[in-house]
């Protein structure tokens, strides 16, 4: 039974995941709490994008539980993934939109966050100048950095992101790790894969590495 907590927490009890007759993981318990981190590490297949998609309430696990401030995600429905905002190996935007348009369907369809003013979200994701312009005639890592925007314009305390800096550069990436780590100063909380090595600052970091935990 999980431990009465103040504020938004995450947690996983138990988990078991099975895939093609091979145990990927079991027994598998972790927590965070807002203002935390959890980075999940290891080789390709040791079910990385797996685990993040049971968080996200997308997958069922073979065992085992996932909780929100106690109460488990499917009990709660719609009520959990108003927490969340999920960033997969898809950017997920709509290439026949402008960027701007793209961010005013994401606020429509998730809860805006307050007071957000959507060029400025743009500018911080160097994206300003190109409000106007086809999602489709954007570069593969402008794509991604307008995947993240969306994430700043919806008010939501859980990202969960799968390779959030694919196709971005050294620049980009350090520009976007700034944003995260905001994001939890801000009492945001993050799950994340991540193959580069980040800097969360002052915040604390559950890691998780799946290679260890696979069985035959």
């Amino acid at each position: 039974m999980s431990e009465t907590v103040q504020g938004p927490r995450l947690e996983a009890v138990d988990l078991e995941c099975i895939r093609d007759d091979r145990t990927l993981f079991s027994g598998l318990h972790f927590g965070i709490s807002a203002g935390e981190a959890l980075v999940l590490e290891g080789q390709n297949g040791s079910g990385k994008t797996t685990l993040l998609r049971i968080l996200c309430g997308i997958r069922l696990a073979e065992a085992g539980r996932v909780l929100w401030n106690g109460k488990d995600i499917h009990r709660l429905g719609p009520e959990y993934h108003e927490h969340l905002a999920y960033l997969g190996h898809k950017n997920g935007n709509k290439l026949d939109l402008t960027p701007l348009e793209n961010l005013r369907m994401a606020q429509g369809l998730g809860k805006p966050r307050a007071g957000a003013d959507l060029e400025r979200v743009l500018d911080e994701v160097d994206l300003y100048g190109f409000e106007d312009v086809p999602t489709r005639n954007l570069s593969a890592g402008q794509q991604r950095r307008l995947a993240i925007a969306r994430l700043l314009a919806t008010e939501s305390t859980l990202w969960i992101l799968d390779e959030p800096f694919t196709s971005l550069d050294r620049q980009g990436i350090e520009k976007m790790q700034g944003l995260f780590n905001r994001h939890l100063a801000q009492g945001g909380m993050a799950a994340m894969t991540t193959h580069h090595r980040m800097d969360f600052g002052a915040a604390p970091v559950v890691r998780i590495d799946l290679s260890e935990r696979a069985q035959a």
